[in-house]
């Protein structure tokens, strides 16, 4: 665990080598996009649009999804494989290559949850914002969504290991999908036509919108954690076959 460890602290590193400055554009998007979104949703819910949250529910939800965005929807190295050679270098280390994927994910996210997360957090009740969870087992929860998150990860990866120079195509297909299947941007609870009962048991709605409905006490914790213990059973053995199968593919600049 060690070297994993080190591999997390390296990656955290990685992020702030040009200095805090450099990360300053991202979270000035970060608060121009979130502070806005808020605001809409205070004049949508106060026009008295019908939806299964109350608006104190709505404003946690919006907000928990922006501070930790990147735990609810995995990005990984392995996407840009090709084009940025990192998961081709991971061969030539010591360690399990999707060992060392998640360590270097995993370390990646702690600059902005420092830089971004916690002030938020620290000048939340300005939005008139409860981040105060609604059931004990979020932590739970979040914990699966991760987990599943790269499994997910992993898949897509190997789809593009598969199409090769189609990585760009394959990644934005892959965000559309996840932001609007995974109900991290708009609650899958809101869906019409009745789309949510029939959405909640993909295997997305397992991702993010599953601990943020715990979080802000919309979905039953039990049924929720159960489709989210089912689906990584399910994709992880099918993650780990891909992933060893796709790795034969796969080729690099100049041969």
């Amino acid at each position: 665990m060690t070297k994993y460890w080190k591999t997390a602290q390296l990656s955290a590193l990685e992020k702030t080598n040009g200095g805090i400055i450099y990360l300053l554009p991202d979270i000035i998007i970060k608060i121009c996009t979130l502070i806005p979104l808020v605001y809409l949703w205070k004049v949508v819910m106060s026009s008295g649009a019908k939806v299964d949250m109350t608006l104190e529910q709505m404003l946690t939800y919006t907000v928990v999804s922006a501070l930790l965005a990147d735990m609810l929807v995995v990005k990984t190295p392995a996407s840009g494989w090709l084009s940025e050679g990192v998961l081709l270098k991971l061969y030539g280390r010591p360690l399990p290559v999707l060992g060392q994927l998640i360590a270097l994910t995993a370390g990646g996210w702690l600059p902005m949850l420092l830089l971004f997360s916690l002030p938020m957090v620290i000048l939340s009740p300005l939005l008139d914002v409860n981040l105060i969870s609604a059931s004990p087992y979020f932590l739970l929860s979040l914990l699966l969504c991760i987990s599943l998150g790269f499994a997910v990860d992993f898949l897509f990866a190997c789809l593009s290991i598969k199409l090769r120079n189609m990585n760009w195509l394959i990644y934005r297909i892959r965000m559309a999908i996840i932001s609007i299947f995974s109900g991290t941007v708009i609650p899958i609870s809101l869906l019409p036509f009745g789309l949510a009962d029939a959405m909640k048991y993909q295997p997305f709605a397992s991702l993010g919108g599953a601990p943020l409905s715990i979080f802000v006490g919309a979905a039953h914790a039990g049924e929720t954690i159960a489709l989210q213990i089912i689906w990584n059973f399910i994709l992880w053995p099918l993650a780990l076959v891909t992933f060893r199968k796709s790795q034969e593919e796969m080729v690099s600049y100049g041969g």
